[in-house]
């Protein structure tokens, strides 16, 4: 089997967050609580971020972070825009929230500023995926912006595969992709209502690190090499080492070609 390292590839990290200076350290806290997890970096700011993604040469990195409530909404987008400035490597995602009062408004000037899509996180914004409020928001960005949806809680109802499902169903132009190759602790799940829709994209976070290389490696050839990407989920793990993990799954160069960035660059448009 051919060996190859990181460094073999133009990689595109579809996958991380950062938190601004004042609460970063305490935000990666409460996510490595939430998850019952110890995080690979304490503090989940741009300079870590930065430092991490040198490691394996990362040419673009996808970033977002998640508005819990709507007053946060238009700060935290404020904030990925200008991070996106300052380092045009960095595509921005930005936040919104079901009970934001003004979603069409928002994902106007979210386009205006440039930023790529969108990050929906059902389990920490308690909010169902199919849900009717979450509707509010696809009907905002059908057919003009890519959604980022977090999948999957073995102890919520959030995020379940199923209801992505539901969701490609009635919005059958939405692009989306489907974190955690589909359904971080669902994954079955994730492989038989997922696996179908050729609409929906995968990223590698947080999946890769936690089954085994034959179950990882199976799951990313049902869905296609075309459909996934690799993504770190910084700051819970090291990019380096997911980058690493996934190429030890032993495909060939021209897969790992796709995951790593043609695939993103197809996605997004660039």
């Amino acid at each position: 089997m051919e060996q190859f390292t990181p460094q073999d590839f133009e990689i595109y990290d579809m996958h991380a967050h950062i938190f601004p200076d004042k609460i970063s350290e305490k935000a990666t806290l409460s996510i490595g609580k939430f998850y019952d997890l110890t995080m690979a970096y304490a503090i989940g700011d741009t300079t870590h971020l930065l430092e991490a993604e040198a490691q394996i040469q990362t040419k673009r990195m996808l970033v977002c972070s998640v508005a819990t409530t709507p007053k946060q909404v238009v700060s935290i987008n404020n904030y990925i825009k200008e991070q996106c400035n300052l380092h045009p490597e960095m595509i921005g995602f930005a936040a919104l929230h079901a009970d934001y009062e003004d979603i069409a408004g928002e994902v106007d000037r979210i386009i205006a500023m440039g930023l790529h899509g969108i990050k929906l996180h059902a389990d920490f914004q308690r909010e169902p995926i199919d849900s009717r409020k979450s509707y509010q928001i696809y009907e905002a960005i059908e057919g003009r912006l890519p959604v980022l949806h977090h999948m999957g809680d073995y102890r919520h109802d959030y995020s379940h595969p199923r209801m992505l499902a539901k969701v490609m169903q009635d919005f059958p132009k939405l692009k989306v992709m489907a974190s955690h190759l589909g359904g971080y602790a669902a994954w079955d799940e994730a492989e038989a209502v997922l696996r179908s829709n050729e609409n929906i994209r995968f990223d590698t976070s947080s999946s890769v690190c936690m089954m085994s290389p034959e179950r990882a490696e199976r799951m990313i050839r049902n869905y296609g090499v075309d459909r996934c990407m690799f993504g770190s989920d910084f700051p819970m793990w090291n990019p380096k080492r997911e980058a690493e993990t996934l190429i030890s799954l032993g495909f060939n160069f021209e897969d790992y070609r796709k995951m790593f960035s043609e695939n993103a660059k197809l996605f997004l448009n660039l």
